[in-house]
């Protein structure tokens, strides 16, 4: 049965977030709000939790997965960035897009592209999420959470419980949230290539 955490949107309570926390280092899966919907979220250095992350959304290792990071200092430490990338991802972060750049050796390699060694990584503009992060210390590995054979996002914390109380170790909920996916760029070649329109807005970046 996933655990249930009604969290203050402004001022999340720290015994709570903590007690998510430990449910992460004993490999378990979180359900999370972003500035973007939810998602799920798992310990980067986990494989059988990162296994079961893409089981339940129904995604194969092609499929990329999402570094979550409190800011640009820490998103570095999982990617190769040069100038021209920092200058982009500086100004559009936070928010909420997802950007593909080569994955330093900080990154396992079962959990980036196969072929690539891309991942996403992106710093999002939620305040109980960042919260989370700080207090946990380190980036999470994460994905959209979209129901096998939906095209929409969930965004409704008791459907998700619902849905999910058997697969999952918890659920944060801290009132409404975005239903719509992030913004997906590649700044893996010469230009910024648009992957997805979501929830940031491309002009920002140029596109």
């Amino acid at each position: 049965m996933a655990q249930y955490f009604e969290l203050h949107p402004d001022n999340p309570q720290p015994r709570l977030l903590k007690q998510a926390i430990a449910l992460l280092e004993k490999g378990g899966i979180l359900a999370v709000p972003t500035d973007s919907s939810y998602a799920l979220v798992c310990h980067l250095d986990d494989k059988v939790a990162a296994d079961k992350l893409r089981s339940i959304r129904g995604v194969d290792d092609k499929h990329h997965l999402t570094l979550l990071c409190r800011d640009l200092s820490e998103l570095a430490n999982y990617a190769r960035v040069d100038n021209k990338q920092y200058r982009l991802l500086k100004a559009a972060t936070p928010g909420a897009y997802t950007f593909i750049l080569e994955a330093s050796k900080e990154v396992p390699r079962r959990v980036s592209h196969p072929s690539r060694k891309t991942i996403g990584l992106r710093v999002p503009e939620h305040h109980v999420l960042q919260e989370l992060l700080a207090l946990y210390g380190s980036a999470l590995l994460a994905t959209t959470l979209i129901a096998k054979g939906e095209t929409e996002p969930l965004n409704d914390a008791h459907d998700i419980r619902e849905r999910y109380e058997h697969q999952i170790a918890g659920v944060l909920d801290s009132g409404a949230c975005a239903q719509e996916p992030t913004t997906v760029v590649d700044l893996t070649g010469d230009e910024p290539e648009l992957l997805r329109q979501g929830g940031g807005d491309p002009a920002l970046l140029g596109l």
